[in-house]
């Protein structure tokens, strides 16, 4: 049974949060305008000093709350989504998965998008959920909540708590992983998945008949690995030691995340010319009252060990019909942003979807849905119109 949810975070978190900000004992910094040595200090002081003196939550907590929210239990996992119905009299549900370091906030501006009918007589139930261990779902008391039980449990979700017999997944970063969780074990629920980037994992072996273009792309991976990947190891390997630090401290949190909306964005050196502070500070704060940057960054842990778990024991993948590495049936769709992390190659995309259409956009970055909605939001209404004209 699915409860309203309505975002309240206490005033007491909310002064606390600004005390611990204003006791910031900050480090020095040599000539760091590139952000070449990570997390630019002025612009951090300036984005936390907005933070304590400036910036609205409860401002934004009343936006936030104009969307329609839920929390209900699956599986015992309490999930808070955002349903947000369809204008048109047969919408399409649609479910939207983030990644990190955003939220579910990362959808907010592409739901009015959605939900309206345009010309072809299209619209969308929206359904938005937090990732266990994101925001206000519930944190994971067990190990093993990896992208395979994600899926599992949104498509619980979808169809036996909304009662959506089959819907289309959109996902970039965490969410494309998962979205193609959903398609590799509940194919039957989908009418047919959209992402933004190829899941992590497949960029980690190179084929051995990898083409011209997976070859370019696979030194491009190499090189991020060393130059910019190493978050990303430390919190596959020892994430409750990062915990400590990021959970303690504002300031410390804000520098670890605001880097990746930096150097992930197609921003031309200017952060805020893709988001604007508050943006930035409701995606903080969500983290920071909810004190779930160790359950987030703890999900690279399980992925790894996952994904490690039948490179290294084939007997798991025998007996236990894991379909890692497998090729989906379920028709896909990629909108490409140019300035991710990288960009793939359609021939790689090829080996492990059912690529029906391959779209390379004229911007955007990591963050498409924030940085590019009207261009992503017509990518997934062409795609899905398309399904519909051929079904």
């Amino acid at each position: 049974m699915k409860n309203s949810f309505e975002i309240n975070i206490e005033q007491s978190i909310l002064d606390d949060l600004k005390t611990r900000l204003s006791n910031t004992r900050w480090p020095d910094e040599i000539e760091n305008s590139k952000w070449q040595y990570g997390t630019n200090k002025s612009y951090l002081k300036e984005l936390c000093d907005y933070w304590q003196d400036t910036f609205d939550w409860k401002k934004q907590e009343k936006y936030l709350n104009s969307f329609n929210h839920f929390k209900v239990s699956v599986d015992d996992v309490g999930l808070h989504y955002i349903h947000q119905k369809g204008e048109g009299e047969n919408s399409i549900p649609l479910l939207l998965i983030h990644g990190y370091p955003d939220s579910f906030i990362r959808f907010l501006k592409v739901i009015p998008l959605l939900t309206t009918v345009d010309n072809n007589g299209l619209s969308f139930d929206v359904i938005i959920p937090s990732i266990p261990g994101y925001g206000f779902s519930d944190k994971p008391i067990a190990p093993g909540m990896n992208k395979k039980k994600i899926a599992e449990l949104f498509t619980k979700l979808m169809t036996k708590e909304l009662g959506y017999k089959r819907f289309v997944a959109h996902g970039g970063d965490w969410g494309g992983g998962i979205t193609e969780q959903i398609a590799l074990y509940h194919a039957e629920s989908l009418i047919g998945i959209h992402l933004t980037d190829i899941p992590f994992e497949h960029g980690m072996n190179e084929p051995k008949d990898a083409t011209s273009a997976e070859k370019k792309y696979f030194e491009t991976i190499k090189k991020w690995q060393i130059t910019v990947g190493a978050y990303s190891m430390i919190q596959s390997t020892k994430p409750q030691t990062l915990a400590y630090g990021l959970n303690d401290s504002p300031v410390g949190l804000a520098a670890w995340m605001i880097e990746k909306f930096n150097s992930w964005s197609d921003n031309n050196g200017n952060i805020e010319t893709r988001f604007t502070k508050d943006e930035l500070l409701t995606n903080l704060t969500i983290y920071w009252a909810t004190e779930t940057i160790n359950s987030a960054v703890r999900l690279y842990y399980e992925a790894m060990q996952a994904m490690m778990n039948v490179m290294y024991n084939p007997l798991v993948k025998l007996n236990s019909f894991d379909k890692t590495g497998d090729k989906s049936k379920v028709p896909a769709a990629f909108a490409i942003f140019p300035k991710d992390i990288a960009v793939p190659p359609k021939d790689l995309a090829d080996r492990f979807f059912n690529v029906r259409q391959w779209s390379e956009q004229p911007k955007g970055g990591h963050f498409a849905a924030m940085e590019e909605p009207e261009l992503l939001t017509k990518d997934i209404r062409k795609f899905v119109a398309t399904l519909q004209s051929q079904s």
